[in-house]
């Protein structure tokens, strides 16, 4: 079942549904470094015996690599297919999933000691997320926005990436990163305070086909595009890539997390 969303300020409206790569998302876009996963720990996130709902969870990377935190893990998405996904790969594991808008989660009050969400903030309505936050999680409770981007203007793959994806999908807005300075945003200003900001750059590892199925699972191809427009796109896009490499290379990051604590 598909789940198109339609969001003004993304991509000029044009409708995308991530459900179409589920697939693909489950295989490559595991790519967070270790590193993201300690620091969780090391903040306070994800502690032995708290709570921790996960949304916009996608195929469940995140709680599959804190299964072993001791935490209680559940995960979110709006769509059914990822859900479906994580489900899969998530088996054995003790990790709760459910389909769910971030807005709106099936849980009651005070559900929470910790709510993460990884790569996906920008899709949410802040202000009903903020009510939301606050409605389930604890008193005194985490939220946690982790922000993972490459960096165009300092690798050159990411660069010439980009210039392929909008060759195909000119109103793609996900190009042209540059970290910027920490900043408290507006929906964050009645009720949370920010509690940690930290931001590093990551040197990724990628060969030709991971890069291309990660760029397959992008909001921009993957997720809007039809079949023969991707498929053109990754022809180019691979074509681009053995040009500048040898088919194996890194691609730079910018790792950013930023933890408020519910007042």
């Amino acid at each position: 079942m598909e789940i198109m969303q339609k969001i003004d300020r993304i991509d000029a409206g044009k409708p995308f549904d991530f459900g179409r790569t589920s697939g693909d998302y489950g295989r490559y876009r595991d790519i967070y470094p270790a590193s993201l996963y300690r620091k969780l720990r090391t903040f306070g996130v994800v502690t032995p015996g708290s709570s921790v709902l996960d949304v916009g969870t996608g195929t469940g990377v995140l709680p599959r690599h804190l299964a072993d935190s001791g935490a209680n893990l559940t995960g979110t998405d709006i769509s059914p297919e990822q859900i479906k996904e994580a489900r899969r790969l998530s088996e054995g594991l003790p990790i709760r999933y459910e389909v769910a808008t971030a807005e709106n989660v099936p849980f009651p009050d005070r559900s929470f000691d910790a709510v993460t969400a990884c790569q996906c903030f920008h899709y949410f309505d802040p202000e009903r997320f903020a009510a939301e936050l606050k409605r389930v999680l604890k008193p005194g409770g985490l939220f946690c926005r982790i922000d993972m981007e490459w960096l165009p203007f300092e690798d050159e793959i990411a660069r010439l990436t980009e210039e392929v994806v909008l060759r195909y999908n000119p109103a793609w807005n996900g190009k042209e990163f540059r970290p910027e300075p920490p900043a408290v945003p507006e929906w964050a200003c009645h009720g949370f305070e920010l509690e940690t900001w930290h931001a590093c750059r990551e040197e990724l590892p990628f060969t030709i086909d991971s890069w291309s199925g990660r760029i397959r699972t992008c909001r921009g191809v993957g997720a809007s595009l039809e079949p023969p427009e991707i498929a053109a796109f990754e022809a180019e896009l691979r074509r681009r890539l053995a040009e500048v490499s040898d088919g194996a290379f890194t691609i730079r990051h910018w790792l950013r997390l930023e933890i408020y604590r519910l007042q």
